[in-house]
């Protein structure tokens, strides 16, 4: 990578945490549990709630994946309760359930073991570091970054959820670059998925770096990365020979 790297943008699900369990039972706890949440504030839902909701959520994700919008799980609750006669339906009653859903799939997700290190070691190699995750629900994310100790690490964390574009939509990167008035090709993107980290970045003016340990790919990628990673471990020591 012929760049003088100064600043780093990190992915987080699949990059600097995983999955430990399929999600399909947590899904299913993390739906009830928002359900019963609803339920204990006062609506009366059917039994059928949880999985009409989940319906809801796979067809609010088609569309984002093909819009690049990110209208949040937010919005798919409210619309929902609004169709059932709960138009009145208080913010913070909807935010109260969404923590119940999401305290049940945060137990899914682990922090990856070699992440602390390198992002000890890029900081004390003088990088700038920012998080740019796509997700449905901003505050689920401030929630896992702070379970996890890694908050300090990043200038700053901005989410699809919170600026409405999602991975590879090219203004989501321009609104991190804004946090720093950096040129696009003094940073690199660090992510596991091809399309949305790498491509997303690279048509963004940025260099990438694609970590391949949990990236789902079949035969040699159409797309390439600038670098390719096996381990977040690596990072720093690749960064260094490019500077």
């Amino acid at each position: 990578m012929n760049r003088f790297i100064r600043a780093v943008l990190f992915d987080l699900g699949g990059t600097l945490m995983y999955a430990r369990d399929p999600w399909k039972p947590y899904e299913a706890r993390a739906d009830e549990a928002l359900a019963q949440r609803l339920r204990d504030q006062g609506m009366d839902l059917p039994p059928t709630f949880a999985a009409e909701f989940r319906e809801r959520v796979h067809e609010y994700h088609d569309e984002r994946d093909q819009n690049l919008f990110e209208t949040t799980y937010f919005s798919v609750v409210r619309a929902m309760l609004v169709e059932r006669g709960f138009a009145q339906v208080t913010d913070s009653a909807i935010r109260s359930a969404l923590d119940a859903l999401f305290a049940v799939t945060q137990q899914n997700w682990v922090l990856e073991e070699d992440a602390l290190l390198t992002l000890k070691l890029l900081e004390s190699a003088g990088y700038r570091m920012g998080l740019v995750s796509n997700a449905g629900d901003n505050q689920d994310v401030f929630q896992l970054v702070e379970r996890f100790h890694i908050e300090p690490f990043f200038d700053f964390i901005l989410t699809s959820a919170a600026c409405s574009y999602r991975k590879p939509h090219p203004r989501i990167f321009e609104l991190a670059l804004l946090h720093w008035n950096l040129p696009a090709q003094d940073a690199v993107m660090v992510g596991d998925t091809l399309e949305a980290d790498v491509l997303g970045a690279q048509n963004a003016g940025l260099a990438s770096i694609w970590v391949t340990r949990r990236a789902r790919h079949n035969g040699k990628p159409l797309i390439q990365p600038d670098l390719s990673v096996a381990t977040l471990l690596e990072i720093p020591q690749r960064l260094g020979q490019s500077d």
